[in-house]
């Protein structure tokens, strides 16, 4: 097989991706809460949002698959179990069930923690010139800051 060279140095291909790593994993970890409130929201608000919920983390599911194909085009492997989700995500598994107002907050906390994720991807991508990955960064942070307010709104 020859050499990779896509104009982006093997040191930053592998910092880079060290930074995406990190992202899926926030991603995943979220995914999963989001897919977890989903299925066990009551009150009041159940409807609005179990079906705002399934939105979120059908558009959760379609991102982990670009930030891990992204991983593997800079020719790094994927994180793919849950420990080392677990390890490389710094959003923290929830205990039990949440009232539903405490799962808007913490679906608010966790989109605010992928969107600062996405400002350290993107900074790495912009100093090693990969617009690849900065354009899926930015466009990533765009989704979670929307997302965000539109949970935090419904707490106010």
């Amino acid at each position: 097989m020859s050499k990779m060279d896509i104009g982006i140095k093997k040191a930053d291909r592998e910092k880079i991706a060290e930074g995406l790593k990190h992202l899926l994993a926030d991603t995943y970890t979220l995914y999963l809460q989001t897919h977890n409130f989903h299925w066990n929201v009551t009150g009041p608000q159940f409807r609005e949002l179990h079906l705002m919920f399934e939105e979120h983390y059908n558009e959760l599911a379609l991102a982990v698959d670009d930030i891990a194909e992204r991983i593997r085009t800079l020719d790094v492997a994927a994180p793919g179990t849950y420990k080392e989700f677990v390890r490389l995500s710094n959003i923290k598994e929830v205990d039990g069930v949440p009232e539903a107002k405490d799962m808007v907050d913490l679906l608010t906390q966790g989109h605010e923690t992928v969107v600062r994720t996405c400002r350290e991807v993107l900074k790495l991508a912009q100093d090693a010139d990969d617009e690849s990955t900065a354009s899926l960064a930015s466009d990533r942070m765009r989704v979670h800051e929307k997302t965000a307010w539109m949970l935090r709104v419904l707490n106010k």
